[in-house]
């Protein structure tokens, strides 16, 4: 049971696409040593007593290496493979165990490359490393990036790498020069990057400069107008033909060539700018545009396609800006650039808007203040009463690091202070009710003595005839000025006796004493009153 072999050492497994070698190192100095490998699948993680099984390609070798691409079929499956040295009857102990996922250690291959001279440009088509193959490795060729290294064949050559579509063209090149170039295949997502293609070489040609070409294409955006613009240096007539190609259509590696289409309104125009704004249905997309120019013998000439993408060509105008004030508050309303219809301006940019306002003062050179919001709505606190505030606004996008020029100053003027006026409102109601309350008492005491020199001199009723005819000498010591006024009066009558000439200055004295000690007259018969009395004083004189 015992042997003189050396296991084999140091196993490694490299996977270009879906090729599987296997490479070993081997110590021993024995001959007519031969090697045999076997690998284990572990569909099942947790399962490492799976059936060893003999790996087809590596059995009986006497290479230090072996193909066994026949063998792996399941890419993202755990794999086992172990290996010994034999000789006749006797075998080796069996290696330590290497353990691969192919997906994970497999290496992208080189892409196919057809290149073709024409008019002093190169036109080159790049097929995907694993094209035509049963078996791939890599299923989402639409994933492939392609990239490409350029040089001249000169012994000072420089280098240039770009990023080119499996069907694109390389121009900005020297005439009747030769170029060797190499494509490499990436995947970004998954951080892989391919092998280099060979190295292919070929000659470019002269270009033939027609003058009735379109030159200079530009594009022009503003609040998602697109506007494309470019030069005519043909004195004769020309007209022109814009197109465009829907974005994706050159990451296939098919043939877009017939797939451009004519931008509505911009057929056989014979202006040099055209409106293709209509054919921008998806901001999310991109898009290639080319003038295809046509001259009087109906012979064509195509400018170069330039690349638009709509949210990064475009530019982001100013917004509009609407003041409005009240006691305390400035408020600002901003209209979105583009208006308030244009939802891939709000929906994409995440638009903020940087507020500037300062006081429009000759006597107040006050710094500009600066304020960010988010919303449309905005307000400016701390305002002094009586100056006129100034404000523009400016739009930007930090998802896409844009921003507007500033809107037009809009200027408004605080209202006045309301301080003073309050002040002097208050400061006469308050004196106001002070010369109410100090003349209210004075009117009434006036009132009051005014009643009293009324009823002491000009009572509101006479005294009786029979009073009358005394005199007012007679009375007068009698009245008294405290009596309160007596609206109503009556003589109370007296009934005669006819012991009249028994009445002396007795009973006129009781008479007397007895009109001032009645409380009350009635003046409701005067007439029979005032002839009563007349006769009853008649009488009491006799």
């Amino acid at each position: 049971g015992q042997t003189s072999l050396k296991s084999p050492q140091d196993l490694q497994v490299y996977v270009v696409n879906t090729n599987f070698t296997l490479r070993w190192n081997y110590t021993g100095n024995d001959t007519n040593v031969t090697f045999s490998a076997e690998y284990q699948l572990l569909e099942d993680s947790k399962t490492d007593d799976a059936e060893w099984k003999e790996l087809p390609g590596c059995q009986n070798v006497t290479l230090r290496e072996c193909d066994f691409s026949s063998a792996i079929t399941k890419y993202y499956d755990r794999h086992h493979v172990r290996i010994r040295a034999e000789r006749r009857e006797e075998v080796s102990p069996w290696s330590s165990i290497f353990e691969m996922i192919p997906y994970f250690i497999a290496q992208i291959g080189p892409p196919g490359v057809e290149l073709q001279s024409t008019n002093g440009i190169i036109k080159i088509k790049v097929s995907p490393p694993e094209a035509n193959q049963a078996r791939q490795m890599w299923i989402a060729h639409l994933r492939f990036k392609y990239n490409l290294v350029i040089w001249e064949n000169s012994s000072n050559a420089e280098f240039r790498s770009q990023i080119i579509f499996p069907t694109d063209i390389i121009d900005d090149l020297a005439p009747e020069t030769v170029y060797c170039l190499k494509v490499q295949a990436t995947l970004p997502l998954d951080s892989l990057e391919g092998l280099f293609s060979p190295i292919h070489c070929v000659k470019t040609t002269r270009k033939v400069n027609d003058l009735f070409c379109a030159t200079n294409v530009s594009v022009l955006a503003l609040n998602m107008k697109f506007h494309l613009h470019w030069n005519n240096q043909y004195k004769h007539h020309v007209s022109y033909n814009v197109q465009y190609l829907i974005g994706y259509l050159k990451k296939l590696h098919d043939d877009y060539s017939g797939k451009w289409q004519n931008v509505p309104g911009c057929e056989n125009i014979t202006e040099t700018q055209c409106n293709f704004s209509s054919i921008i249905t998806t901001a999310s997309g991109f898009y290639y545009l080319r003038v295809q120019a046509v001259n009087g013998y109906n012979k064509t000439c195509l400018s170069n396609d330039l690349k638009i993408d709509p949210l990064i060509t475009n530019e982001i105008g100013p917004p509009g800006v609407k003041l409005d004030i009240s006691d305390v508050l400035l408020h600002i309303q901003i209209s979105p650039p583009g208006g308030s219809e244009n939802e891939a301006m709000r929906e994409h940019y995440g638009l903020s808007y940087r507020v500037l306002y300062w006081k429009n003062s000759l006597d107040n050179e006050e710094e500009l203040k600066m304020k960010e919001i988010k919303q449309t709505i905005g307000t400016v606190s701390d305002l002094t009463p009586s100056t006129l505030y100034c404000v523009k606004v400016q739009a930007f996008s930090e998802a896409y690091n844009k921003s507007s020029h500033f809107s037009n100053e809009e200027c408004i003027k605080t209202p006045g202070d309301k301080t003073l006026p309050l002040i002097i409102l208050a400061t006469f109601v308050i004196a106001l009710i002070a010369v109410l309350l100090v003349a209210t008492p004075v009117i009434f005491a006036l009132y009051q003595a005014y009643n009293k020199i009324k009823y002491v001199f000009f009572p509101s009723c006479q005294p009786p005839l029979n009073i009358e005819g005394f005199g007012g000498q007679l009375f007068s010591p009698y009245i008294s000025a405290t009596e309160e006024p007596i609206e109503n009066c009556c003589i109370i009558e007296t009934i005669i006796t006819e012991e009249v000439n028994q009445i002396g200055f007795t009973n006129y004295e009781h008479s007397k004493q007895s009109s001032r000690d009645s409380g009350n007259y009635s003046n409701d018969d005067d007439t029979s009153g005032s002839k009563v009395s007349e006769e009853t004083l008649g009488n009491e004189i006799v």
